[in-house]
């Protein structure tokens, strides 16, 4: 039969109150006996039914991830750091893709938040970056934390995660030029995207740092896609005035760069650097591996989920506010020229 909660509160020799505690992770609980209900929790291989839990009482244990993002890899990464937090702390997550572009948006997911009972929900882009979207959504009874693109947060309505896109794109675009560079393309993602302005910006913040002169022609909008990449990159080599050098804003728009420029029997890096941004296996798997910048999504998916339970369990936590800077990978598709 399956392992029940009074069998392993009897096993342990505590109540099943001080079980229930130490499952919840809460802090009043001593460390010896926290150790001693996990031992039997081991030992009789207990796993709580979480939903049971919430249907039993008035608390819920699970978080949904809602998303709207064309790159998988960017998802699959997401997913995983949340699911390590939720197995580490007794989390269920609820995974709901959506089309932000859709006019009932809120209404879907207000009835979602309702169907489900779940008390937190995580945004990454675009819905962490549609403020009404967020606003509408602060007044159901739930907790929030977005993950957003920028320096410093735009409000304080909920916790956030900031990716300074911004100076790692400087960074890129700095490595560019030291190598010699001095006219760099720029393959921008879907203009929807706060991370396509925080990287166009910092890619000029380097140009006007080192004295080149802002060429708007070698600035080609597009969507974060391997078409896009193929399509931007084909219409920068085909310019009179032709870069030595891309930097694309994401690795899946540069691997389609690098397509385009092998079908055009260009050497890469020879004579096209090419750069890519959040280092995604789309970095590792093309020939020649990519120049990125180093995003660790695990982990601020992780500290995502992390900070959301943190504020399921102990209340407002909006001005809590961290940061990453994804860092310069320095690989095989850029050299000096």
């Amino acid at each position: 039969m399956k392992t029940t909660i009074n069998d392993v509160a009897k096993h342990a020799g505590v109540s099943i109150k001080t079980v229930s505690r130490v499952m919840n992770n809460e802090a009043s609980v001593r460390q010896n006996t926290r150790e001693k209900v996990m031992r039997s929790v081991s030992e009789l291989n207990y796993h709580p039914n979480l939903a049971a839990r919430s249907l039993a009482g008035t608390k819920s244990y699970s978080i949904a991830y809602i998303y709207d993002n064309p790159n998988a890899y960017y998802i699959i990464d997401m997913q995983r750091g949340i699911l390590n937090a939720c197995k580490k702390q007794g989390f269920e997550l609820l995974i709901h893709p959506c089309d932000a572009k859709e006019v009932d948006i809120i209404n879907e997911v207000t009835s979602m938040v309702k169907r489900t009972r779940i008390a937190g929900i995580i945004l990454t882009p675009p819905f962490s970056e549609m403020p009404n979207f967020v606003e509408q959504l602060t007044q159901l009874d739930i907790k929030i934390v977005r993950i957003l693109s920028g320096h410093s947060a735009p409000d304080t309505l909920t916790p956030c995660i900031m990716i300074d896109d911004n100076l790692a794109s400087k960074a890129i675009t700095e490595h560019l030029i030291n190598n010699g560079h001095n006219k760099i393309g720029f393959l921008a993602g879907g203009a929807e995207h706060n991370s396509t302005t925080e990287r166009l910006e910092g890619y000029k913040a380097a140009l006007k740092q080192y004295n080149i002169a802002l060429d708007p022609r070698l600035i080609i909008a597009g969507e974060y896609s391997f078409d896009s990449g193929v399509a931007g990159a084909t219409t920068l080599i085909n310019q009179t005035n032709k870069p030595t050098a891309i930097v694309s804003c994401n690795d899946e728009i540069a691997a389609g760069a690098l397509f385009a420029a092998r079908l055009m029997d260009i050497d890469v890096p020879k004579q096209l650097s090419i750069t890519g941004f959040e280092n995604s296996p789309f970095s590792r798997q093309t020939w020649p591996k990519l120049t990125t910048a180093d995003q660790p999504n695990n982990k601020i998916a992780e500290d995502a989920a992390n900070l959301l339970i943190a504020q399921i369990r102990n209340g407002d936590t909006r001005d809590i506010v961290k940061h990453y800077t994804p860092e310069l990978l320095v690989r095989d598709s850029t050299t000096k020229i």
